[in-house]
C-alpha cells in the first residue's frame, strides 16, 4: 500500500465524512439492538460554532461512537432552537438596515421576513458540526419551530390551563428594554459592576406639605426613580429614628409628600439605615409595598424612557437620566455625598441590557409541584449527575422554585394559544377553531373576528423543555394518555445528556419535569455536565474580549481529530477548561504519529519464516497482556464519564508502549525482514488500538483501519465492534516493567557518561528478575550479557543502579576516564558530606527537636539515611577507582 508521508487531515475528512453519510452509517430505525439515545442541545438557530460547542459535541460524538462500536443501535438526534429573542432581535437589526421598521410592519410581514432569515442562516452551525465529524442522525434534524413540535407546545399550554398550573396575572419580572419582553430569572446574568452610592436630603414634612428644616439622609444607586418612591421606610428597632416614626418626608426635586414607615427589611448598617421604597422599580421594595398597601407608581416605558409619571426628565433615557438628576440634585443642594460601590447588576443573556425589574401582566406557570417530582429522580438515583458536586445545586433550585414567567413580547415563537372575547374574558384552545367553539359556549352570537388572540409568544425554554420527547413524537406532549409512537417507545428515555452547568435547573430540571408528566418516566439517565472553556488567563471566551479561536480555523490548521483530542485531553466533567493552542497542538503532533508508526509498519518486508524471534515472543505475550489490560481500564473510565483519563490512558498506550516499546523492540534489524507471525499480530494489534482511538480520533482510524487489511466496499471502522481484553498475564507485565526500567536507566547511564549507543554493554544484576524478559534488555539497552552479581564485578569501575528491590551494575572499563571519573566522585562526596552536617546539626538541635511536627522531623530523619546510604557507596566507588 502507498501511504502518502505526510499526514494532511483535509485530504481525509471530507472523504471519509461522505463516506459515513453515503453509507447511512449514522441514521437509526428501531430493531432488536438495544438503542443508545442522545438528543442535542439544540444550538441556537442564530448561532455559529464556538469552543463550548466544540467540547460539547465532541463529548456527545464520543459516547456515541463508542456505543455503536459497542452493538447498540446509536441514534444522535441534532437539531437547532428557534431562541425567540437573539433570532428576533438578529431580524429586527437586518430590517433595520434594510430601512424597515418592525413597527411599520404587521406580524405576518414581520414572520415572512424571520423564516427568510433562518432559512438563510438557520442551518450554518449544524453544517459546522460536520466538519467536526459529529455523528448525528441528519436525517432526524429538528427545529423547534417545525409545526408539528410548534403543535406540541400548543397542547402543552392547554393541557397545564386546563390542569390549572397556568395563569394570567400582573408580577413583577426582568425586563430587557432593548429586546423589547419579560425574561426569566435564569436569563439573567449577575455581573459585578461599578456604580455609585448616592446620599440624598429628603426633607421631613411638617404635616401640611411644606419641608422643615430636618431632614434624613437616603442612600441609592438610582437616583432617577426617585419620582417613583411611595415611601420611606426605617427598621421599626432603630433608635436613631424613633422621632420620624408615623411623620412624612418630601421627595427632592417634585415636593410630593410620602409616609415614613416600618418594616424589619432594612438594614440598619446599610447606608444610612434610612430606605426609599420604590414598588414599581424593585423587587424587594413591591414586597414591601405589598406589606403595607402602597400606591403603585411606573415612571418608565418599555423601553426605559422616563414618562409622563416621572413628572420630569420625560423621554430621557434611563442612565441619561441618572446623570442628568445628580446634576440637578447638585443644584439645588439635595446631594450630600457621593460613594464608589460595586453591586451585582443584573444583565439580560440574548441582548447584554441592563434589566429592569418592572410590573408586567404576563403569563405563568405554577412550578412547585413539577419541581417535587422532578428533584426526586435525581434524589432517588434515577438520574445521575455528573459531577455528583451538582445534585445540591439541583436540589436548592427545586426546593426554591418560583413560578415561571412564560410569555414573551415578541413575534418570533409559538403565539400563546389564549383567546380573549370582547367582554375580556379569556378561552384557551390549541387552535383557533376550538378556541372559537369554546367562545361560542360563552357567547353565541360571537363571530371569528370577535375573537382576538394574546400578541405573546411562549418562552422558548417552553418548548425545549419537549426536546427529548418531541423529537420522537411530537403528538405525546399534552396527552399523557396517549400511547407512544414507535420511536419514543423504542429510543425513550433517552441514555445521557452532555450539557452545560449553567442550565441545568431552567432546561435539564424542566425536561426532567415535562418527561415525567407525559411519559412518566426521566427523560435520561445521565446528566454530564461540562466546564467552560476559558482562555489561558481564566478569561471566559467571548467575542468582545476576542481571546476566543476560530474553531473552524482551527480544524482546518490541525486537523479535526487533533482539535478533538486537544479539547478533551484537558477537559473533565465539570471542570473549567483552559484552552491553549498547544493543547491542539498536541493532538495534531499524536496524529502524525500515528500515521508514523502505520508508515514504519507497512514499511517492512516480511519473510515467509514463521519463527518468532525470543524478543518478538516476548514483546507480543507483553503487549496481549497490557492491550487486555488497558481495555478494562478504558472501559471503566467511560462507565463512570472519565473521558480524558480513557483517551489519557490511549494515548500512552499508542505512544509509550506501542510505539516507543513494542515496536522498537520487534523491529527487524535494518535490512533484514520480519517474520510473519510478529508482522501479523502486530497487525492485529494495530487494528485494536485503532479501535479504541475511533471514538476521539473518528477520521484518521477510519483511514488507516482501511489499509490496514483489504476492506469490502461498505465496512467501516465506524460499525466495527470495540476490541473485547484477553487473559491477562500479570507477571509478564511486571517482568517487563522490570526490564523497561533497567532499560531506561542504562540509557540514562550512556547519556551521562556519553557512552554511543552502539557501544555493547554488559550487566551484573543482584535481585530477582526473571529471564523471559533477559531479551529485552539485551535488545533495547544494547548489552551483550546479564550476568549474576559477584565480587569482581561489584568492585570494577562502573555504575550501579536500583530497580524495586534488585540491585544493578554495569561496568564501564574502556568507556570512561577513570581519573576524571574519580574527580566527579570525590566532589559529590564532599558535597554529601556537607549535606549530612547540616541534617544532623538540625536533628541534635533540641528546640528544632521539640518543636517540628513530626513529619517534619521524620523527613529529616530519611535524609540522613538517604545521605548515609549514597556516602557508603561513593566510599566504595572511589576505593574502586584508585585501586
Amino acid at each position: 500500500m502507498d501511504i502518502p508521508a505526510k499526514y494532511t487531515p483535509s485530504d481525509i475528512e471530507s472523504k471519509w465524512y461522505k463516506y459515513w453519510l453515503d453509507q447511512g452509517y449514522f441514521h437509526s430505525e428501531p430493531d432488536s439492538r438495544e438503542p443508545y439515545t442522545v438528543v442535542i442541545p439544540p444550538p441556537n438557530v442564530t448561532g455559529v460554532l464556538h469552543m463550548g460547542h466544540m467540547l460539547n459535541n465532541t463529548i456527545q460524538d464520543v459516547l456515541v461512537r463508542q456505543a455503536r462500536m459497542s452493538g447498540k443501535n446509536a441514534c444522535w438526534v441534532p437539531g437547532t432552537d428557534h431562541a425567540s429573542i437573539a433570532t428576533e432581535a438578529k431580524v429586527v437589526a437586518k430590517l433595520k438596515n434594510e430601512g424597515i421598521d418592525k413597527n411599520n410592519l404587521s406580524r405576518e410581514e414581520f414572520m415572512k421576513h424571520a423564516w427568510e432569515w433562518k432559512e438563510k442562516h438557520g442551518g450554518i452551525i449544524l453544517e459546522q458540526l460536520k466538519k467536526l465529524g459529529a455523528s448525528c442522525d441528519w436525517e432526524r434534524t429538528k427545529f423547534t419551530m417545525d409545526p408539528e413540535l410548534s403543535q406540541a407546545v400548543l397542547n402543552t399550554f392547554v393541557y397545564f390551563y386546563n390542569k390549572g398550573l397556568i395563569y394570567r396575572g400582573v408580577r413583577m419580572v426582568n425586563w430587557d428594554p432593548v429586546g423589547q419582553t419579560a425574561v426569566s430569572d435564569e436569563e439573567v446574568i449577575h455581573r459585578e459592576t461599578q456604580s455609585k452610592l448616592f446620599y440624598l436630603k429628603y426633607y421631613v414634612s411638617d404635616g401640611s406639605g411644606n419641608p422643615t428644616k430636618d431632614y434624613v439622609v437616603i442612600a441609592t444607586t438610582r437616583p432617577e426613580t426617585i419620582m417613583a418612591d411611595t415611601a420611606v421606610c426605617i427598621h421599626p428597632d432603630d433608635s436613631r429614628y424613633l422621632s420620624l416614626k408615623g411623620k412624612k418626608v418630601i421627595i427632592p426635586l417634585i415636593n410630593k409628600e410620602i409616609p415614613i414607615i416600618e418594616d424589619d427589611y432594612v438594614t440598619m448598617d446599610f447606608g444610612t439605615g434610612c430606605l426609599k421604597v420604590t414598588p414599581a422599580h424593585d423587587i424587594n421594595d413591591y414586597e414591601i409595598g405589598i406589606r403595607h398597601n402602597l400606591p403603585v407608581i411606573d415612571i418608565f416605558d418599555n423601553y426605559a424612557r422616563l414618562n409622563e409619571k416621572a413628572l420630569i426628565l420625560v423621554g430621557e433615557e434611563r442612565f441619561s437620566a441618572r446623570r442628568k438628576i445628580v446634576k440637578i440634585l447638585i443644584d439645588k443642594s439635595y446631594l450630600v455625598k457621593e460613594e464608589d460601590y460595586k453591586s451585582q447588576v443584573g444583565y439580560s443573556e440574548r441582548t447584554d441590557a441592563v434589566i429592569e425589574p418592572r410590573l408586567s401582566l404576563q403569563w405563568f406557570m405554577k412550578m412547585s409541584e413539577l419541581a417535587e417530582q422532578a428533584l426526586d429522580y435525581v434524589v432517588d438515583d434515577k438520574i445521575r449527575l455528573i459531577p455528583g458536586k451538582y445534585v445540591n445545586t439541583y436540589r436548592h433550585w427545586m426546593e426554591n422554585v418560583k413560578d415561571w414567567c412564560i410569555s414573551r413580547q415578541l413575534w418570533w415563537g409559538q403565539q400563546i394559544p389564549a383567546w380573549y372575547l370582547p367582554d375580556g374574558k379569556v378561552v384557551v384552545a390549541a387552535s383557533p377553531t376550538e378556541a372559537y367553539n369554546e367562545a361560542l359556549k360563552i357567547d353565541p352570537t360571537l363571530t371569528m373576528n370577535d375573537i382576538k388572540q394574546d400578541e405573546d409568544v411562549l418562552d422558548t425554554w417552553f418548548s425545549s423543555w419537549l426536546w427529548p420527547i418531541s423529537v420522537f413524537d411530537p403528538h405525546k406532549p399534552g396527552f399523557p394518555e396517549r400511547k407512544a409512537n414507535k420511536d419514543l417507545e423504542y429510543y425513550y428515555p433517552t441514555n445521557d445528556l452532555v450539557t452545560a452547568p449553567e442550565i441545568l435547573f431552567f432546561w435539564v430540571a424542566r425536561m426532567v419535569m415535562a418527561g415525567n408528566e407525559f411519559c412518566d418516566k426521566q427523560p435520561f439517565s445521565n446528566v454530564y455536565l461540562t466546564g467552560t472553556v476559558r482562555d489561558k488567563q481564566g478569561r471566559k471566551m467571548s467575542k468582545s474580549l476576542g481571546n476566543s479561536p476560530d474553531p473552524l480555523k482551527l480544524i482546518e490548521e490541525f486537523g479535526a481529530d487533533g482539535v478533538r483530542v486537544g479539547m478533551l485531553l484537558c477537559s473533565s466533567a465539570g471542570n473549567d477548561i483552559l484552552f491553549d493552542e498547544s493543547q491542539v497542538e498536541q493532538g495534531r503532533n499524536f496524529s502524525n504519529k500515528i500515521w508514523n508508526a502505520f508508515r514504519l509498519v507497512k514499511g517492512w518486508s516480511v519473510s515467509d519464516n514463521n519463527d518468532m524471534s525470543n524478543q518478538s515472543a516476548i514483546a507480543v505475550k507483553w503487549f496481549e497482556s497490557l492491550l487486555s489490560n488497558s481495555i478494562e481500564t478504558i472501559n471503566d473510565h467511560f462507565s463512570k464519564f472519565r473521558l480524558s483519563d480513557a483517551l489519557m490512558h490511549i494515548y500512552k498506550l499508542f505512544w509509550d508502549d506501542f510505539c516507543s516499546w513494542y515496536l522498537e523492540l520487534i523491529k527487524p534489524p535494518y535490512g533484514e525482514d520480519i517474520d510473519k507471525t510478529t508482522y501479523r499480530i502486530t497487525l492485529e494489534f494495530f487494528d485494536k488500538l485503532l479501535r479504541l482511538l475511533h471514538p476521539f480520533m473518528p477520521f484518521i482510524t477510519e483511514e488507516l483501519w482501511q489499509n490496514l487489511f483489504k476492506r469490502e466496499d461498505g465496512e467501516s471502522i465506524m460499525v466495527a465492534a470495540r476490541p473485547e481484553p484477553n487473559i491477562i498475564n500479570n507477571e509478564i507485565m511486571e517482568q517487563f516493567d522490570i526490564a523497561r526500567n533497567v532499560v531506561v536507566n542504562v540509557r540514562n547511564i550512556r547519556q551521562a557518561k556519553g557512552i554511543s549507543p552502539k557501544s555493547t554493554l554488559s550487566i551484573y544484576t543482584k535481585g530477582i528478575m526473571g529471564e523471559m524478559v533477559y531479551p529485552v534488555i539485551i535488545k533495547l539497552a544494547n548489552v551483550d550479557s546479564i550476568n549474576g552479581m559477584t565480587e569482581k564485578s561489584s568492585n570494577s569501575s562502573g555504575s550501579s543502579f536500583m530497580v524495586g528491590t534488585s540491585e544493578f551494575f554495569v561496568p564501564l572499563e574502556g568507556f570512561v576516564d577513570r581519573g576524571e571519573e574519580l574527580d566527579k566522585a570525590l566532589a559529590e562526596l564532599k558535597h554529601l558530606e556537607g549535606f549530612l552536617r547540616g541534617v544532623n546539626a538540625k536533628l541534635s538541635n533540641e528546640k528544632f527537636m521539640a518543636n517540628a511536627p513530626e513529619k517534619v522531623v521524620a523527613m529529616e530523619e530519611k535524609k540522613r539515611s538517604d545521605a548515609k546510604t549514597k556516602i557508603s557507596k561513593l566510599q566504595q566507588l572511589i576505593e574502586n577507582l584508585k585501586n
